[in-house]
């Protein structure tokens, strides 16, 4: 009974708990939200734009969606990154904040969960593998150490959550006669 109360707990966690984060969320001006995605941008590609491997984004926009936050903008980089509502971007990616977490942690990969529809990728293909291919050029071992420890905790929370909600069969020993 008890992994059953556990299964429920860890499954209510995972679908309440992105909700209770979306809320406040909501309530938090797009130019706030704007200004910490650029940073953080800013700080997790900072040795690509050095390395002048943003190239590809110029002019062009990438719509993301966390979908369970209701978290939605658009990115670009013109020598520094912008950030705007959703307007007309020429790719778009969805997905959980769970599977985004764990894609940054490096505990997942963006092809599965894509084949699992657990990401959705539309609209320019080409301009969607070139920004797949950017984030997984990012070093996890090299991000800024509090980014870092957050996403690996909060990584190893999800799944630890994940595999508590997965039920359970537990197998009666039936007696021999």
């Amino acid at each position: 009974m008890s992994a059953v109360f556990s299964a429920k707990i860890a499954q209510q966690l995972l679908e309440f708990t992105p909700k209770a984060i979306g809320f406040p969320l909501a309530k938090m001006p797009f130019s706030l939200k704007a200004k910490v995605i650029s940073q953080l941008l800013g700080l997790l590609l900072a040795e690509q734009a050095a390395d002048d491997e943003l190239g590809f984004l110029s002019d062009k926009w990438v719509a993301i969606r966390v979908d369970d936050l209701n978290l939605a903008f658009e990115v670009s980089f013109n020598g520094k990154w912008q950030v705007r509502e959703l307007t007309d971007a020429q790719v778009s990616f969805s997905a959980n904040s769970a599977e985004l977490v764990l894609v940054a942690a490096a505990k997942e990969d963006p092809d599965t969960l894509f084949f699992q529809r657990k990401l959705s990728i539309e609209g320019d293909t080409e301009l969607g593998l070139e920004v797949k291919n950017l984030l997984l050029s990012i070093e996890f071992a090299c991000m800024p150490t509090p980014i870092r420890l957050s996403v690996e905790k909060l990584a190893a929370v999800i799944e630890r959550l994940q595999l508590e909600a997965k039920p359970t069969v537990i197998l009666a020993k039936s007696p021999s006669y």
